[in-house]
C-alpha cells in the first residue's frame, strides 16, 4: 500500500475539529449511547447494523431488543470460537480487530504516526523513563472503526505493571486526520498499560477519540470520563494480575487506536504487518524473537 502526506482537502477537513468542543460532545455522546429508551436504543441500533453492515451472526448475543441501550451492542461479546486464537506459543496476536495504521521500529524516541509525522515515546507514555526502556523497539498502530469489534485482548501473556491516564484533547483517529493532525496520538486522551511479557515490558495504549467518550478496562473499569487535567498514575505491581494470551482486558465506546510497543529484542512483526492491512482479533502478526 502507498502512504500519502495530508491533501489539502485532508487539512480543510480536519481544520473544525481544532476549535470542536471535544469534551463536550463526547459527553453529550456517552448519555445519549445509554438512554434506555425502547424506541431510541431500537432505531439507533438498527441504523447503525445498516449503516456498518455488521455480522450479527457473531455475536455472542443476537437478538437486538436483548440490549439495554446503544452501548451495550456497540461493545457487544462475540461467541466464543468467532475469534480463534493463534496456538502457536510464539505467536503475538492481534489484540483488535482493525487496520494497521503504521508498524516498525521506534527511532531515536520517536514512532512514525503517518507520512510526514511523527510524535516521541515519552509525549505518548507521559514517562520518560518507560520511553528509555523501548527505545530500539517495535511498535504498531491499530486502528478501529466504528464497524469493528470493540474490546480490546492480550496479545501475550501478560501481567499488569502498572497504567497512565493521560488527560487531552479527542481528534478523530481516522487514515485522514492521522494524516493531517501533527502529534495526534500524544495529544488525544489515552490509557497506558505497562504489563511485563515473554517479550518484556510491553505498552498497550488505548488512544480515545472524538465520540469515544469511555475507556474501559477490566481491572479498573471506566477510567475516562472523567477527564480531568492531571496525569494519574496506579501500580499494580503487588496484585500480581495476569491476563493470558487472548482474554479482554479493556474495550472503547465506537473506534478508536490501539498502540503496541515492546523493547528491542522482545518481538518482531510479521513482514505483511503493513498500513492497511486488516486484522482480525486473535490472528498472528508477529512472533517472539528467538523463537524460529
Amino acid at each position: 500500500m502507498t502512504e500519502h502526506r495530508a491533501s489539502l482537502g485532508d487539512r480543510l477537513r480536519t481544520l473544525p475539529q481544532y476549535v470542536l468542543p471535544h469534551h463536550l460532545l463526547s459527553r453529550g455522546v456517552w448519555r445519549l449511547t445509554r438512554w434506555r429508551a425502547p424506541w431510541f436504543k431500537r432505531w439507533a441500533i438498527r441504523r447503525y447494523v445498516r449503516t456498518f453492515d455488521l455480522d450479527l451472526s457473531e455475536a455472542e448475543v443476537e437478538d437486538l431488543e436483548a440490549y439495554p441501550h446503544v452501548n451495550s451492542f456497540f461493545t457487544r461479546a462475540l461467541k466464543p470460537r468467532a475469534r480463534p486464537i493463534d496456538p502457536d506459543p510464539a505467536a503475538v496476536v492481534s489484540p483488535v480487530d482493525g487496520t494497521v495504521s503504521q508498524a516498525g521500529a521506534v527511532r531515536e524516541g520517536r514512532l512514525i504516526q503517518a507520512k510526514g509525522h511523527a510524535f516521541s515515546l515519552a509525549e505518548l507514555f507521559a514517562d520518560a523513563e518507560w520511553a528509555r526502556r523501548m527505545e530500539g523497539g517495535r511498535f504498531a498502530t491499530l486502528y478501529l472503526s466504528p464497524r469493528d469489534y470493540h474490546r480490546v485482548h492480550a496479545p501475550l501473556d501478560l501481567r499488569l505493571l502498572e497504567m497512565i491516564h493521560v488527560p487531552g484533547r479527542i481528534f478523530s483517529v481516522n487514515p485522514r486526520t492521522t494524516r493531517s493532525v501533527p502529534r495526534l496520538f500524544a495529544r488525544n486522551e489515552r490509557v497506558v498499560a505497562f504489563f511485563d511479557s515473554p517479550a518484556g515490558p510491553l505498552a498497550v495504549v488505548l488512544v480515545g477519540a472524538i465520540f469515544v467518550s469511555s475507556i474501559e478496562t477490566v481491572w479498573a473499569g471506566e477510567v475516562t470520563p472523567p477527564a480531568g487535567r492531571r496525569v494519574r498514575r496506579w501500580d499494580y505491581r503487588e496484585r500480581d494480575l495476569r491476563y493470558a494470551r487472548g482474554m479482554e482486558i479493556g474495550r472503547f465506546n465506537m473506534g478508536s487506536t490501539v498502540i503496541l510497543v515492546a523493547p528491542r529484542g522482545g518481538l518482531e512483526w510479521n513482514e505483511d504487518l503493513k498500513p492497511g492491512r486488516r486484522l482480525r482479533m486473535g490472528r498472528a502478526i508477529g512472533r517472539l524473537c528467538g523463537t524460529g
